[in-house]
């Protein structure tokens, strides 16, 4: 068996016992709330027995009883029933870009996958499949396909070719039939978990200590699923411009995140309201301001997408020599998949995440700007 075919099949036995065990927790936690159920009908029933007695004193216990057990249920089902995250961005019609959907159609026809039918432009520097039942807990899985504006100006089409590759590989390999159900209870299991720290910090050191191994876990298979993924995708556009997209993605948003933003940000000091729209002028901004190195590794060695202390995605160096590629980025710019795809839509689509992050950010600015008024 090669490391390769090791990787996918520890990837699979892990989903399916994780699968598995969310699956148990969360039928227990159903159970949990039916007994609830019921012991508050039976001391409800008792209370006005009791009532009818004549007797106060029972009548009051089992009253209490009751309603501190409807309030724990109450409780309880709030946090089972925190419903998985929607898609957020703006929805990207089929009629409003058509070459793009001919293009993710035939990625997903070489997975032998169904097309993606509800893609969505976001404000991230990051391309994600977004799977949820159609009634927020059960029912159908919809899939749905963000894709960053960020993203977008920071590759050529053939790169964005190989990140859709990535994605469609998570459908082809981890979210599709049984698998995509699997995914969902994962997650609805971990959901219920987050909100059981927010609403019971009596009990965080409890639950911690039980559900460490569980978030280990889904942290190993998450960077399992990375790798499982990335493999897929270089067999369909190989992996030496999966590599150079990986790198290309690390390069831009380094740029953006230690370059671009903190340029929009110094002028909070110098204008009470911002003069710049930073969406309107990505694409600009991008292509002029980014500057193509000799020493790719230089580039990167301060900025490693990835990695951490909780590492979700294993680092760019990982994937690089998991792919067997090098770390190399393109050559020369390209024509951006922004422009290329979506050019009639780039004005109104900054303008809606110019205005997002307007609010986002009007009261820091503001401050920022009285703050270096008083230091004058």
């Amino acid at each position: 068996m090669t490391p390769q075919s090791r990787v996918f099949e520890l990837r699979s036995r892990l989903a399916r016992r994780l699968g598995l065990l969310s699956a148990g927790c969360l039928v227990l936690l159903a159970v949990t709330l039916l007994v609830m159920l019921v012991i508050v009908c039976h001391a409800m029933a008792r209370s006005w027995e009791s009532v009818l007695r004549g007797d106060p004193t029972h009548a009051g216990a089992w009253s209490l009883l009751g309603v501190s057990m409807a309030l724990c249920a109450v409780r309880l089902v709030g946090v089972a029933l925190h419903s998985s995250p929607v898609p957020g961005g703006i929805r990207l019609p089929r009629q409003a870009a058509e070459e793009f959907y001919r293009v993710m159609d035939g990625v997903a026809l070489r997975f032998g996958i169904e097309p993606v039918r509800n893609v969505w432009i976001s404000s991230d520097m990051n391309a994600v499949v977004l799977q949820r039942p159609a009634w927020g807990w059960i029912g159908p899985i919809r899939t749905h396909l963000l894709i960053g504006l960020p993203l977008a100006h920071s590759v050529s089409t053939a790169q964005l070719d190989a990140v859709l590759a990535h994605e469609f590989a998570h459908l082809a390999r981890q979210r599709s039939g049984i698998g995509a159900q699997g995914a969902h209870l994962r997650a609805w299991w971990a959901r219920v978990l987050d909100e059981a720290f927010e609403n019971f910090p009596w009990a965080a050191d409890w639950l911690e200590r039980r559900a460490n191994r569980f978030y280990r876990d889904m942290l190993r298979l998450a960077r399992l699923e990375e790798f499982e993924a990335d493999a897929c995708a270089a067999q369909v556009v190989g992996a030496s411009l999966l590599g150079e997209t990986l790198v290309e993605i690390g390069l831009k948003a380094r740029f953006l995140e230690q370059d671009y933003w903190p340029t929009v940000m110094a002028q909070s000091a110098q204008f009470p309201s911002p003069s710049i729209r930073p969406y309107r002028e990505m694409g600009l901004g991008v292509a002029a301001g980014f500057l193509r190195r000799e020493s790719v590794a230089e580039d990167l060695s301060h900025y490693d997408a990835g990695g951490g202390s909780l590492p979700l995605h294993p680092t760019l160096h990982e994937r690089l020599r998991a792919l067997g590629a090098p770390m190399r980025a393109a050559a020369a710019d390209e024509t951006s998949a922004a422009d290329a795809y979506f050019a009639p839509l780039l004005p109104t689509l900054s303008w809606a995440f110019d205005r997002v992050w307007w609010e986002e950010t009007r009261e820091d600015w503001q401050q920022c700007h009285l703050d270096a008024e008083g230091e004058d």
